[in-house]
């Protein structure tokens, strides 16, 4: 279940919001915690952590990566 959204209200239980993109360019999608135990996921929040930090001024969790890219690595899992 991975969905897309531009609404900024209504996360379902059980899931959470990311950004994902580089730059300017970000998509919100909505996932379920259940990614948090995927270990091609896992490998992309190291990424935003290296790329970000834990401290940054964002709306939420960025993945920094093209949407693309993300949807190929949720897809292999």
């Amino acid at each position: 279940m991975l969905s897309t959204s531009t609404n900024k209200v209504g996360v379902p239980k059980g899931c959470f919001v990311i950004y994902v993109g580089e730059h300017k360019n970000k998509k919100r999608f909505v996932v379920p915690l259940s990614y948090l135990n995927h270990p091609s996921f896992l490998t992309l929040l190291m990424r935003a952590e290296e790329e970000y930090g834990f401290d940054h001024h964002m709306e939420g969790l960025v993945i920094p990566c093209r949407e693309d890219s993300f949807q190929t690595v949720i897809e292999k899992e």
